[in-house]
Order: C-alpha cells, then sequence, then structure tokens
C-alpha cells in the first residue's frame, strides 16, 4: 500500500479536526442557472461531489428492514452514517428509492417474523436518512431505482418508467417540495433490451421523452417474456414533480444505462431547472476522455451535467481515476457507487464488489475508495483528509 508523505499542513489539518470540528454549516440549497448549478443560499457555484448509498431499493424487498444500517443493532442509518459519509468532505449524497415500497404496491414492503413493515413506515425512514445527512450539511439527491408497473413487483432494473413512476413521483415530490437541499434522479438507467443480437426492445429518444412505446416486464436480469408495459416519458416524470409543486433541480439520466446522452439535449422535456445525469462505468459505449469530450462536453455546455454513478470493481481504479480528473476539469459532479460494506464473497482479485468502505467507520477501501477519498480531500482541502493522511 501506497504511504503518504504527511507535510506539516496535513498535520496540522488532522490536529484541527481531531481537537476543535468546525460548524456544520446549512445544506445546500441547489438552483440550476444556465450551465451550472448554484447554491440559492450563498450565490456560489455548487458541484455535487459525493457517493451514493444503496438499499432503500433492496432492503425493504428482501424483507429485513427499510434501509441497511452502521450495525446490526440499529434499525436503520443513524448520525454515525451520516458523520462517517460527511467526513469524506462531500457534498452530495445519492439515495437510490423503491417504488412500490414508497407507494405500498404489490406486497411491497416486506416484513419479517419481527417487525411489520408498511409504506408510511419506508416514507418516514427516507425522510428521518435525509434529515440526518441535512444535518451533517449534505445535500441529497432521490432516485427513483427499482420500479415495477402495476401487479410486477419493483425487483429490479426496468427499461423505463411506467404509470405508477408518475404516483411515485407525485407523492415523493409532494413531500420533499419545501426542501430546497433536496433534487429528484426521475430514472435510473433508461436501457434498450437485445435478446441475443436481437433487439427485443429498442427504447428511443423520442419515447424516453414522451413515453408512448412498450416495454418488457421483465428486469435486466430476469429471461425475456412476452409481458410488456406502456412506458412513462421523462416529461410525465417532470410534470408529476412540478404538479406537486416541487421547484427544485430534476436529474434526467440518458439511454444505454445512463451512459448514453447524445439525444439529450435535442429531446428533453420543456423545464427551466433540469440536470443530465450520467453514469459511467468500465466497459460502456462511452466509457475514455476521447467520448466524454465528444459527448458530454457539449451537453455540459448548456445545462449542468452530474455522474450520479460511477465505479469500477477489481484491484483496478484507473477508469474512476480518469473520469474524476476530466470531470473535475470540466465542472462536471460525480456521485462514486457504492457506500456499502464489501461482500465477504469477494476478494479485490476477480471480484464484482463495488464497496468504497473497508469498515463501518467508512474508511476508504482501497483502491476505489481511496481514489475518490483523495480527491475529495484535495478539493476540499489540497491536502490528504485525515484518514489518508495518517496511512
Amino acid at each position: 500500500m501506497r504511504r503518504w508523505r504527511r507535510p506539516l499542513a496535513a498535520v496540522a489539518l488532522v490536529c484541527a479536526l481531531a481537537v476543535a470540528p468546525a460548524a456544520v454549516a446549512a445544506p445546500p440549497a441547489p438552483h440550476v442557472s444556465g450551465n451550472a448549478l448554484v447554491d440559492a443560499r450563498t450565490g456560489t457555484p455548487f458541484v455535487p461531489r459525493g457517493v451514493n448509498w444503496p438499499s432503500f431499493e433492496y432492503a425493504c424487498l428482501y424483507g429485513y428492514g427499510y434501509s441497511n444500517a452502521r450495525s446490526r443493532t440499529s434499525v436503520g442509518p443513524d448520525d454515525a452514517d451520516a458523520a462517517n459519509i460527511a467526513r469524506w468532505q462531500v457534498n452530495t449524497v445519492r439515495i437510490p428509492l423503491n417504488q412500490d415500497c414508497w407507494l405500498g404496491d404489490d406486497g411491497l414492503p416486506r416484513s419479517d417474523s419481527s417487525t411489520h413493515r408498511t409504506a408510511r413506515g419506508y416514507r418516514r425512514a427516507v425522510r428521518a436518512w435525509v434529515e440526518r445527512l441535512h444535518r451533517h450539511g449534505l445535500a441529497v439527491i432521490l432516485d427513483l431505482h427499482w420500479s415495477g408497473p402495476d401487479g410486477v413487483p419493483a425487483e429490479g432494473q426496468r427499461a423505463m418508467a411506467d404509470e405508477r413512476s408518475v404516483a411515485f413521483w407525485a407523492s415523493v415530490a409532494s413531500r420533499f417540495r419545501t426542501d430546497p437541499a433536496v433534487m429528484f434522479d426521475v430514472f435510473n438507467e433508461p436501457y434498450s433490451r437485445w435478446n441475443g443480437d436481437a433487439p427485443a426492445f429498442d427504447l428511443t429518444w423520442g419515447c424516453w421523452s414522451g413515453g408512448g412505446c412498450r416495454a418488457p416486464t421483465a428486469n435486466d436480469t430476469s429471461p425475456l417474456n412476452r409481458r410488456t408495459y406502456t412506458v412513462a416519458g421523462m416529461q410525465a416524470l417532470v410534470d408529476a414533480i412540478r404538479g406537486a409543486g416541487a421547484r427544485q433541480p430534476i436529474l434526467l439520466a440518458g439511454r444505454n444505462y445512463a451512459n448514453d446522452l447524445t439525444g439529450w439535449l435535442a429531446n428533453r422535456p420543456a423545464d427551466d431547472q433540469l440536470v443530465a445525469s450520467l453514469h459511467s462505468y468500465p466497459g460502456q459505449g462511452c466509457d475514455a476522455p476521447a467520448c466524454w469530450d465528444a459527448e458530454v462536453a457539449p451537453v455540459a455546455a448548456q445545462v449542468p451535467v452530474v455522474a450520479t454513478e460511477i465505479g469500477q470493481d477489481g484491484c483496478r481504479a484507473g477508469h474512476v481515476a480518469r473520469f474524476i480528473d476530466w470531470a473535475d476539469r470540466h465542472g462536471v459532479g460525480y456521485l462514486a457507487w457504492e457506500w456499502v460494506l464489501p461482500d465477504g464473497r469477494y476478494s479485490c482479485h476477480g471480484g464484482t464488489a463495488y464497496s468504497l468502505i473497508a469498515d463501518t467507520r467508512g474508511t476508504p477501501r482501497p483502491p476505489v475508495g481511496t481514489t475518490v477519498a483523495l480527491d475529495l480531500g484535495r478539493l476540499a482541502f489540497s491536502a490528504p483528509t485525515a484518514w489518508l493522511a495518517a496511512r
């Protein structure tokens, strides 16, 4: 493991953090101004940089909780979890959600032998986590991650939103419309579906925007069947949020699992608070600086762009490091995937773990966790954060 030299500035920073932590400022209130986000509280530019907190999308489905927790004795994420995330000098946390658990559709959320869970309880748990993150000065992005049309449990990623997604966003936006530190990521990863070498469902930019096409009910890890549902387009989701009285920024993910923004500008809904959402992983169609220059930079010249997921598994962090460097130079925000403990079945070698942390204290897990934490610390202090400086 590489050992960081500890210059006097870094040592002073460690002592200052240990002895007299700075007062936590109010969370930013993002607002779109031209091609940038601005903190409406201060009038200064705001570039979202942070992490994803997954589990609200799957814990309620698998029936062991509404979300993961720092320890098995915790009911849900607590103040210590929020404090550990804030120590990375992030300014934003993205929270993936489950459509059925929020609405109470299709038998979700599931209960277990000791706890009866309800949609009301799920909504309260989400709000409580948002408020804890805010108390640590963090903005929040609420993301529709797992969905399913009426009668189909939200047990994975669908190709696009459905009619219940409109109800989901009307409800979510109504509850958070007075919270200026929340943004809405309306659909995680729109995609087309292939059956071998033949297209089974082609998500055109027209359907992405206006809906109306028919998508498979099967999620992207299940075999295709003949069942389909009518897609709700991005315009309908934007309208649902605005109809609920919420005026915060809305993030719209591109096609090809949020990696393709080529038709985003020409097909975006009519709204002045839109942000383009990009995902970047190795092996996706646009995974190199030349493509980012050609396809992402032109979008960022007109609207804010935030990479709401970046990540890499295994023992390498080259892709993440390259994207972070490019994003920092272009004013593009990023949120790393994912703030969870590594699965004990996998090792760094040949594994599929994307975990950023090595323990419940939030210690960065090399190589990706340390790469992200170092960049966040550099941006915040122009020096490594406390634990990186001490390694």
